[in-house]
């Protein structure tokens, strides 16, 4: 077997454990850990040992970016304090394949003594942990399904993909909204998408190509020339944003007219009713609207459609939107 057919099968194998457990959940069960998310007054707490403690933290960090307050606690720290983290509005998911990890089994008397509700995704319904839970999730997968029936791998994928799924579940309860997720990712490239408006980054005041609909074509190539934005917007004597003109259209324009072109007025040679946007739409908005449409600059107006700036493509991109 070739190494491309190895990590195929082994992505087709794992793709399979996912759908296996997705069938043999219990509904019950599924619906209990939800409410238990849902109406929890403090922390969901998860904890886990190992590669799970890997995948506990992801399902945190998850939980925690779609609007759910959650920390990771380490079993093997718990149980040499930590466990002073948690208290008594909170809920712990418990990730363990065995079900009987040393360092988780070993958290389990203080979470029962302050009375915190324990939900485990574990592989082992036997287990100790699983007999402790209040809510055991069946996350069980064949041992054939990994090498030397040992190594995490579809376990822990298995794992990963409920706890996200819970996380998911409970983000459309609560109704969490893209304004939402942009406060918790203020940072780096989903940052900007999420955060930069237009009128962060459009041109507006002097930096604005503008002319009236009756300028002459010498004036549009001075504007154009001046501005470095590569067009104009062309509006009527209110301001009301009417056409465009760009590089592209004068090239056309000159191929069509000849020396003649300079002898037109704005209104002759424009593009009418060009793609435009507001100003406090969000960036990765205009992004969008340029890609479609297959254009560079677009137009910003407001209420009244009167231009008040323009944004080139070049600005997302240093902006880091794209």
């Amino acid at each position: 077997m070739t190494t491309s057919e190895t990590i195929k099968n082994e992505l087709k194998l794992e793709a399979s454990a996912i759908l296996r457990v997705a069938e043999q959940l219990d509904d019950a069960s599924i619906e209990k850990a939800f409410d238990l998310i849902c109406n929890c007054h403090g922390k969901v707490v998860l904890t886990g040992i190992g590669k799970a403690g890997i995948i506990a933290r992801k399902i945190s960090a998850t939980l925690a970016s779609t609007g759910t307050s959650s920390i990771f606690l380490h079993a093997a720290e718990g149980i040499h304090g930590d466990l002073g983290m948690l208290c008594p509005e909170d809920i712990v998911i418990a990730v363990s394949n065995s079900g009987n990890t040393q360092e988780l089994i070993s958290i389990i008397p203080f979470l029962k003594f302050i009375k915190v509700p324990i939900i485990a995704l574990t592989g082992s319904t036997t287990s100790q942990l699983a007999h402790a839970a209040d809510v055991v999730l069946d996350c069980s997968v064949p041992s054939e399904y990994e090498p030397f029936g040992l190594v995490p791998s579809s376990s822990t994928t298995v794992a990963l993909a409920v706890g996200d799924a819970l996380a998911i579940a409970v983000l459309r309860h609560k109704d969490f909204q893209l304004k939402d997720f942009a406060r918790f990712h203020p940072g780096g490239t989903i940052g900007k998408k999420l955060l930069l408006r237009v009128m962060d980054l459009m041109h507006s005041g002097d930096e604005l190509p503008k002319l009236c609909l009756d300028a002459s074509m010498s004036d549009v190539v001075m504007e154009m020339t001046g501005k470095k934005l590569g067009c104009t917007a062309i509006t009527d004597d209110a301001g009301i944003l009417r056409g465009m003109i760009t590089d592209g259209d004068l090239r056309r324009q000159l191929q069509e007219k000849g020396n003649a072109l300079l002898g037109y007025k704005a209104q002759d040679c424009m593009t009418a009713n060009p793609k435009s946007l507001k100003s406090e739409e969000l960036a990765i908005n205009a992004l969008n609207l340029m890609e479609s449409h297959k254009i560079t600059m677009l137009p910003v107006v407001d209420e009244t459609q009167c231009i008040v700036g323009m944004l080139h493509m070049h600005d997302l991109i240093r902006a880091g939107v794209i």
